[in-house]
């Protein structure tokens, strides 16, 4: 009996021979020679066989480049080799026991084929070293997982799985095998590209560099790039391309918690250095930026607290600390968010749009504090105190016995005795006018009730004297309101106020949100990807 079997190469798609006798001999033939190959028998008949058979199909047609013949070929002998196992097992034996021995005899010899395979086989040399053109290498991608997208060190992490197909004719051999599982070790026996990425950080993991351009955060799109090529072949030793339209694909279900996955275009390019050109693989995921969280975090607050500081408006302006208070608390508060808000942002030298958000709350918040200072400075008549001169402290500290408390409570009582029969008009004689006439103090007092300043000269020029500071003008305004006698009267500039304030702050807003919404810039590939890396 002759016994053959037939073995395909896992990285080709020629054929050659095996052919085994009953006495365990085996002749491999390829395109490198024929080589002899020992074999256990699995079973005698050296009784009823003679030499070993060679089939003269094989060796004539040996050079026949027809792969669908070959394939049809051998799948016909290797049929035929199960049948003749099969009739000459003994009546005993079960079909299971004859195939378990066949497939472990198969399993041994290719181990034996792989052998004389690699035995002048030079694996520093490309598969087409010599015939003139490039070694091809078919790439692609599976992403099981990926982030996070760190903006601090401006890179992002995933998980995949990265293959390469590659032909190499020097691992070709005639068989019905179509694939080949080897172990990891006879990787290291072959020939492999030396594929490395041009942005990564780490290789087990991919950690990828991803330059970023943060103007819009927390608004903004990004583009991280995944750049590979080879590290020493150019392109006209290796050239690298996707394999097909789905060369780049995601486990289905697989989300990021802070962007959406816009779209992942990829390319082949020609990238030239100083060593040649070399052929470039790339792939840019386009994240869109979620907003949501920012909006919890940062943004509402922002706004509610910008809001808590115009209440000072509604407060009464002889209550200072409680609109001081009120405005550096906002102040301080807005502070701490936009410290928070900036720890895991880099120290880049522009602003970002939610540092221009944040530089408008402060700016209203301040804002605040200055129109009270204002309304304190043009409006306000006194703090309240009753100012005596020297002459008179001490008539009234001679009257109360020295209690200074006694003597200051006595003076509040005359003053105000004084001005409320000011207020009264009486019908008197000219001569009573006159008698009943007394002299103005020479310091006037500053009474705790605040006044409304009378309007007598233009608006404008009103200005300009608050502007400059014209300490003259304003002792006039003092008198003025001081002569009124208006109690707990609301500034003017405290009712403009509360309508300038809140309209200017919305109107603001919308602009701000219009602005970084839709002024989003296209994704587009870059000229030059590699030297933005360095940046």
């Amino acid at each position: 009996m002759t016994e053959y079997m037939f073995l395909k190469s896992f990285a080709a798609f020629t054929f050659c021979c095996l052919l085994v006798d009953a006495k365990g001999a085996i002749y491999f033939t390829n395109k490198n020679g024929t080589f002899p190959i020992t074999l256990t028998s699995f079973k005698s008949h050296e009784s009823e066989r003679g030499t070993p058979k060679i089939l003269s199909t094989t060796a004539k047609n040996l050079s026949r480049d027809d792969d669908a013949y070959w394939e049809e070929r051998s799948d016909a002998l290797l049929s035929s080799f199960l049948n003749d196992t099969y009739d000459d097992a003994e009546p005993n034996d079960g079909k299971s026991n004859q195939k378990r021995s066949i497939n472990d005899a198969v399993s041994k010899n290719i181990t034996l084929v792989l052998e004389n395979l690699l035995k002048n086989y030079e694996n520093s040399q490309l598969p087409t070293h010599g015939k003139g053109y490039p070694t091809v290498v078919q790439t692609n991608i599976l992403i099981r997982s990926m982030g996070p997208v760190s903006e601090l060190d401006m890179d992002y992490s995933m998980d995949c799985y990265f293959r390469q197909y590659w032909r190499d004719t020097r691992l070709s051999f005639l068989g019905p095998i179509r694939s080949l599982s080897l172990s990891i070790k006879m990787l290291e026996r072959i020939w492999r590209p030396d594929t490395y990425f041009y942005n990564g950080k780490h290789s087990l993991t991919i950690k990828a560099k991803c330059p970023m351009e943060l103007r819009n955060f927390p608004m903004d799109r990004q583009s991280c790039p995944l750049i590979l090529g080879s590290y020493a072949y150019s392109n006209q030793q290796l050239v690298y391309q996707w394999q097909n339209s789905q060369s780049v694909n995601f486990v289905p279900g697989m989300t990021l918690s802070q962007f959406d996955l816009i779209s992942f275009p990829y390319r082949n390019f020609t990238f030239t250095r100083r060593e040649g050109d070399f052929s470039v693989l790339q792939v840019s995921f386009n994240l869109q930026r979620h907003t949501g969280y920012f909006l919890i975090q940062v943004y509402v607050p922002c706004i509610l607290i910008v809001v808590l500081s115009w209440v000072s408006f509604w407060i009464h302006r002889e209550a200072t600390s409680d609109r001081v208070g009120l405005g550096i608390t906002t102040v301080l508060t807005l502070s701490t968010i936009s410290l928070d808000s900036r720890t895991d942002l880099p120290k880049v030298r522009y602003a970002t749009a939610l540092d221009w958000f944040l530089l408008m709350s402060f700016f209203y918040c301040i804002a605040t504090l200055l129109e009270f200072a204002g309304v304190h400075y043009f409006t306000k008549v006194g703090s309240g105190e009753i100012v005596i001169d020297d002459s008179e402290w001490e008539d009234l500290i001679e009257e109360v016995g020295g209690d200074a408390f006694a003597a200051r409570q006595l003076a509040v009582r005359r003053r105000s005795s004084t001005r409320s029969s000011a207020n009264f008009n009486f019908p008197t004689t000219s001569d009573e006018q006159e008698s009943t006439e007394l002299p103005e103090p020479a310091i006037r007092l500053t009474m705790e009730r605040t006044t409304q300043t009378e309007v007598r000269v233009p608006r404008w020029r009103q200005l300009l004297y608050c502007l400059a500071g014209d300490d003259q003008y304003r002792r006039q305004r003092q008198r003025e309101a001081g002569n009124r006698g208006h109690i707990n009267s609301v500034s003017h500039i405290d009712r403009a106020a509360r309508v300038l304030f809140p309209a200017s702050f919305a109107l603001l807003n919308l602009f701000y949100w219009l602005f970084y919404v839709f002024a989003n810039d296209t994704f587009a590939w870059s000229d030059n990807p590699i030297s933005t890396l360095s940046h």
